[in-house]
C-alpha cells in the first residue's frame, strides 16, 4: 500500500506564495496518477490539480489555473504544489491523493483516488 505525507502548509498573507510537498512511500511512485484536493470547513472536498503519467498531462481547477503549478520529483517520490498569488478563498486543508488503480476519467473526482494523506493546513489572511 502507498502512504502519503503532506507538508509545507502555513499562514500567509494574500498575494503570497507557498509550496506544498507530498512524499509517497510504497510502490514505484511514477506509476500513480496523483492529485491535490482541498477542503474548507463546511464545504466538500474540491479538486485543485492532478498529474497523469499515462496521459502525460497536468490538470488544474479553473479557480487556480495560472496561479498554482503541480510538479514531481520521481527520484524523491514527491509531488509538489506551488501556490502563488494566494487568495483568502484558497484557505483550507490541502490533501494529496494517489490512484492505485488508474482511473484517468476521474482525475478531478475525489472518489477516483484510493490513498490519501492526512492533509496540511493553508490559511491565507486578507
Amino acid at each position: 500500500q502507498v502512504q502519503l505525507v503532506e507538508s509545507g502548509g502555513g499562514l500567509v498573507q494574500a498575494g503570497g506564495s507557498l509550496r506544498l510537498s507530498c512524499a509517497a512511500s510504497g510502490r514505484t511512485f511514477s506509476t500513480y496518477d496523483m492529485g491535490w484536493f482541498r477542503q474548507a470547513p463546511g464545504k466538500e472536498r474540491e479538486f485543485v490539480a492532478a498529474i497523469s503519467w499515462s496521459l502525460r498531462s497536468t490538470y488544474y481547477a479553473d479557480s487556480v489555473k495560472g496561479r498554482f503549478s503541480m510538479s514531481s520529483d520521481n527520484a524523491k517520490n514527491t509531488v509538489y504544489l506551488q501556490m502563488n498569488s494566494l487568495k483568502p478563498e484558497d484557505t483550507g486543508v490541502y490533501l494529496c491523493a494517489a490512484q492505485i488503480t488508474a482511473r484517468t476519467l476521474m482525475l478531478r473526482t475525489a472518489r477516483g483516488y484510493d490513498a490519501w494523506g492526512q492533509g496540511t493546513q493553508v490559511t491565507v489572511a486578507s
